[in-house]
């Protein structure tokens, strides 16, 4: 290796930053921080809003050890949750699910089936663990490319931002 990559400084300012994504509301940006910040301390890596084969949009995908994969809902009101109810369709696609709601948001509402997270702008707190519900190999290894895919293309686009037009590297 040249001498002169060995040194390189790292390919990203400290400051960089990905743009908002318009698509969720304020609250559920804050509850999504706090979600990915717990699991971060729990040795895992995350990626939001994670597109799934089956066309729909998982809130939080997060990786963890063994290849473990889990995936997260936010709910940020009463009236968020009661308007979804796609939520089983991603239990194909993880070894476990939760639910993240804000502080407030009755615990009774969601599924005794499903994890829970209470979480805000600052961090995160399981109150319910998720069922296991282990993948089988060749659906663990087709989300896990999907996901590496995706964090490739998230660091392609903050690197290099006038490579990426909409929808494509």
């Amino acid at each position: 290796m040249p001498a002169a990559l060995a040194s390189a400084a790292p390919i990203l300012p400290p400051d960089t930053v990905l743009p908002p994504d318009r698509r969720q509301s304020p609250t559920a940006l804050r509850l999504q921080r706090g979600v990915r910040r717990l699991f971060s301390e729990m040795g895992c890596v995350t990626l939001p809003e994670f597109s799934l084969v089956n066309g729909r949009r998982a809130d939080v995908i997060a990786l963890c050890g063994a290849g473990r994969l889990t995936i997260v809902e936010i709910k940020s009101s009463v009236a968020d949750f009661r308007a979804d109810r796609k939520w089983p369709d991603y239990r194909d696609f993880c070894d476990r699910f939760f639910f993240a709601i804000a502080e407030g948001v009755p615990e009774s509402l969601i599924p005794e089936a499903c994890g829970l997270i209470v979480a805000d702008g600052y961090g995160a707190m399981i109150l319910r663990e998720a069922p296991e519900h282990p993948l089988s190999g060749p659906r663990r290894k087709a989300v896990t490319l999907r996901f590496a895919h995706s964090a490739a293309r998230t660091l392609h686009a903050l690197a290099d931002p006038g490579a990426v037009r909409e929808g494509a590297l």
